[in-house]
This record gives C-alpha cells, structure tokens and sequence, in this order.
C-alpha cells in the first residue's frame, strides 16, 4: 500500500526498506528484551552494506551495515526498520554513527516508541544535516515488534494465547485427557511461538494436570538467526499459583531456565485489583538452572526442602494460612523458583499488575497456554493481544472440556468479537490467528 504520508515512496525505497525488515526478523529469536532491526545502506542504486541486531549488548544494525560498507557510506541513503537510537545504553548512539559515516539521508519505517528516543534519533539526524524520511511499510515494521512495542507505549507486554482443539471446540476429554489432540507438526509450530517468547504463562491447574515442560525443544540450527553454533534462548515459565500449590518435583521446576511463580499476596486482602503499588520493591530471587552437563537433564527437581523454623515467631504461630504459605514459598524457592506476590483481582490474582510487573522485568512477548479458566479471565480482562488456535481434523463430542470458561456470555450481543487474521495448514491440523475487536 503506498503511503501518502510518506513524501517519495519509490519502488526502489520500498524495495530496500522491505529488505531491512527482512533482515530485522533475523533476530526473531534473539534480541530480547530488544526491539528487532535491520538496516541496509545503499549507494548509488546498489547495496553496500547490510546488518541486524542479533542480541541485546552486541552492535545494532546501523553500525554493523556502516561497517559493512565502509567509505561507500559517505553519501549514502540508509534504511532502517526503526528510528535510529540518540542516548547511550550497552552500546554507543547510532545517529552519532551515521553522522560520522557521512550519510547524506535516513528512510526509517517508524520512530521508536522508547521514550528515551521517541523522535529524538531524527531530530538529532536532522541537526547534523541529514535528510530524513519515515513512515515506509510502518504497519510491516510494527508487526516485527509487537511486545516491544506495547511495553514501551502501554507497559505492558504483548499478550498472545495458544490453544489446541479438535473441530468441535473441545481441549479435552472429559475425563481430562488430552494428549494428543493435534499432530507432530502442530506440536513443533509451537516449539517457535515458545522461541519468539519472553515468557509462557500456565495456570496450577494446568500444571497439576500435565505436569508440562513448558520450554522450547528445538535445536539452534532449527531456529533463524541463531545458527548451529548459538544458544536456544528459554524463556522465563511464569506460573499462576494463588495459593502456592505447585509442588517441589514439577517438572519445569528441574529444566534449564528460571521458573516465577505468582501468588495471592496473604496481606492483600484489602488491596483494590489494578493497583501496581503492592509489586515488591526488589525482584524475586530467580535461580536460573543451568542446562545439565550430561545427554539427560533430571526428572525431577530436588527433594523437600527442610521445614522452616516458624516456632519462634508468634504471629506465624497464629496465622496458620501465613505459616502454610511462608512454608510452601520456602520449598519453591529451594528448587531456584522466584516468588511473585500479587494482590488480588477478579477470581483469583490481578493478572494485569502480574503483566505489567513482567513489563517491569522487559519480557516483550507472553505465550499463554492453560486452561479455559486462565485463558477466559485474561480474555474477558481484555488483556490478550492474539489467539493461535490449533484445531485438529476430529470430534470429540459434547462432554469434552471448551476452550474458554467465559461467564457472562449470556445473549447474542454479549459476544467477544474477533477478526481472523491468517489461516493456514500444519500438517493435518488448521492454524488459526486471531485478534480481538474493539
């Protein structure tokens, strides 16, 4: 679509910015909690340089391309998926990078929403002399950053939720049984939503039922931009536990990466739902567990942690629900567990001061994978960004369990409208992508 907006929007400047977003998604599976940004230097007509992020404390994209060009840089156009950086962070400034590469004009396809930039990395370009141009393929750049995006514009991250079920709608038995309901190849689709993830969100219940894994199972060459020889990065498992039920030998408790468990703060009662005041003032300890030395990583994470000590504190001693849950807490945490306590909301924990703490921690993008119970709160709260909807070619009759426990959806008006975004075949199953309206 040409952008009017946009003052040239020539073919050949939307040639070259399509191939620095191209070059952005490379980092798809590597830059977080970074935004992911390509950028092409060109002269003359021709490409002279190339380069992307590939991960948070290496070089970003404009420096990597200047250096790729070289002198050839000196009164080039350079495009760049997003508005060049102005402040000093883990690396230098790359406007001061392109002014002293000499280039004459800078195509940007948005401006950075970090307020430490926000339009400055232009008007910063545009002092030193440089002709600046934005807004090429905007809606094609924006769709490389969603996570990054919405924490920096709403302090939150981007929210989507998988969900896998047979034609008539059903996740499970209703017995409970559920594996497996899609094929192989739906299954490993999955494994790169997982990759692109900063954090993948359950429910107790789910874990008591499944006992998941919760963590990304493909190999670094399996993965764009990371390569055979990098490092499969496993995003942070978040378990939604109001009453610390999760027991000390679940499985994702033992694998490589750190687990947070959020709780029901036990002195909360009091405490209006949406209110981010309660969040603890220090992080919760997170012990990541390092990936096992050996082909088998343990089946279980380590025994009971001894009893603590809750005799010699009299309020404890009267508090049996505190003492219980101060004991539960001490078990996680042996295992290197984080304890999150959130004050309460709408059927259990506030969900939206556990995402916006998560925003607080720069996870970008949320993978959600529970229950109808999770899945519908975090619908109906209006704090889900997408659906990935896996729908396997079978029945599995009336009694089996729904997708979403929705309260509430009591006439036709009552509905949750969304609008289908892409649909496509993996294997034998249908992946459906969808967004709320509204």
């Amino acid at each position: 679509m040409i952008n009017p907006a946009f003052p040239s929007d020539r073919i050949a400047d939307r040639v070259h910015m399509a191939r620095a977003i191209r070059l952005a998604a490379q980092g798809l599976y590597t830059t977080e909690p970074n935004p992911r940004v390509g950028c092409v230097i060109v002269k003359a007509g021709l490409v002279v340089g190339e380069g992307w992020h590939r991960r948070a404390g290496s070089p970003h994209a404009e420096p990597l391309a200047l250096a790729a060009a070289g002198d050839a840089a000196r009164g080039a156009t350079a495009y760049v998926s997003l508005e060049p950086c102005c402040h000093h962070g883990r690396t230098p400034p790359c406007t001061e990078a392109l002014l002293a590469a000499g280039v004459a004009r800078v195509v940007v396809a948005m401006t950075d929403p970090n307020p430490l930039v926000a339009g400055s990395g232009l008007d910063r370009l545009r002092a030193g002399g440089v002709a600046v141009e934005q807004g090429l393929l905007e809606t094609e750049a924006r769709r490389l950053n969603p996570g990054f995006i919405k924490r920096m514009e709403r302090g939150l991250p981007h929210v989507r939720v998988k969900l896998a079920a047979s034609l008539d709608g059903r996740t499970a038995m209703a017995s409970g049984e559920s594996q497996w309901i899609t094929s192989a190849a739906a299954r490993r689709d999955v494994q790169f939503l997982r990759a692109r993830s900063s954090a993948i969100l359950t429910g107790v219940g789910t874990l008591l039922a499944d006992d998941p894994s919760l963590n990304v199972r493909l190999s670094p060459a399996d993965l764009p931009g990371v390569g055979p020889d990098g490092t499969v990065r496993q995003p942070l498992r978040v378990v939604v536990d109001s009453h610390l039920r999760t027991p000390p030998t679940a499985r994702l408790l033992s694998l490589p990466g750190q687990t947070l468990i959020a709780c029901l703060d036990p002195e909360a009662d009091g405490l209006r739902p949406g209110n981010p005041e309660p969040l603890p003032t220090t992080e919760p300890h997170l012990t990541p567990i390092p990936a096992p030395s050996g082909d088998q990583a343990p089946d279980r994470a380590p025994a009971h942690a001894q009893e603590p000590d809750l005799d010699d504190d009299p309020h404890i001693r009267l508090d049996p629900k505190r003492a219980a849950h101060l004991a539960a807490a001490t078990h996680l945490e042996a295992t290197g567990a984080g304890i999150l306590r959130v004050p309460p909301g709408p059927g259990g924990l506030d969900l939206e001061t556990l995402l916006r703490y998560l925003a607080r921690m720069e996870i970008n993008e949320v993978l959600i994978e529970a229950g109808a119970t999770l899945a519908g709160s975090a619908l109906q709260a209006g704090l889900v960004d997408e659906l990935v909807l896996y729908l396997a070619p079978h029945l599995m009759g009336d009694a089996g369990r729904g997708l979403f426990h929705l309260p509430g959806l009591d006439r036709m008006h009552d509905r949750l409208a969304l609008e289908i975004q892409d649909l496509r075949q993996i294997g034998p199953d249908l992946r459906l992508t969808a967004v709320p309206r509204g």
